[in-house]
């Protein structure tokens, strides 16, 4: 078996969180439509590349898309 599999989810960014310490970065979170309520929630750094390589970051309420990807060796048959 070979390739990959994968699921997409849309999520909004919820908060922003200031870093506990100058050195680290702020943190995201992200709200998943779709998820199990105990689960909706991720918080991920708030540090992203553009398509130029520049350092960008999310603004709260942006609407994102929440991407699984896995070796298809990863997985089982439903």
């Amino acid at each position: 078996m070979s390739g990959k599999v994968k699921i997409t989810k849309p999520g909004t960014v919820e908060k922003l969180f200031a870093p506990a310490h100058p050195r680290d970065h702020e943190k995201a979170q992200i709200n998943i439509r779709g998820a199990e309520p105990l689960y909706q929630e991720i918080r991920i750094e708030n540090t992203l590349t553009d398509q130029d390589g520049n350092e960008v970051k999310l603004k709260q309420g942006a609407e994102v898309e929440v991407h699984v990807e896995a070796d298809k060796s990863a997985t089982i048959p439903r």
